[in-house]
């Protein structure tokens, strides 16, 4: 049985990505990049839509991150640099931005400037 979500902050994120979801989709030539932020940790993964597989992942629980004493926008930073590294050592230039239904802004933007400075295209 599955727990019935209740808090307005969330079912809004989930209405706006739900519209997101219909004009965004990954494709093998141009993937997408997807974004979750929990409290504490921020997670990037690259998304072919039509296979259905992640090609790339890093977040701020890598064990690369996990000593750094920093603001958790900075580190959002280096998780988008270390994200584009991994996507361009794959062959990825470019992606579609999927900010999942939170706003640009703050942590999500800090990471999608990260993956522009580290060679990503979008």
């Amino acid at each position: 049985m599955m727990k019935k979500i209740k808090d307005p902050r969330v079912l809004r994120r989930l209405r706006i990505k739900k519209g997101l979801k219909k004009k965004i989709l990954g494709t093998p030539q141009r993937p997408r990049l997807s974004v979750f932020r929990s409290n504490t940790s921020i997670y990037a993964q690259i998304i072919d839509d039509v296979q259905g597989k992640t090609l790339v992942g890093f977040s701020s629980r890598n064990k690369a991150l996990i000593n750094e004493k920093l603001p958790k926008t900075e580190i959002s930073r280096l998780v988008g640099k270390k994200l584009a590294e991994k996507a361009l050592q794959a062959g990825i230039n470019e992606v579609v931005f999927d900010r999942n239904g939170y706003s640009y802004h703050g942590r999500v933007k800090a990471l999608a400037d990260g993956a522009r400075e580290g060679g990503l295209k979008f």
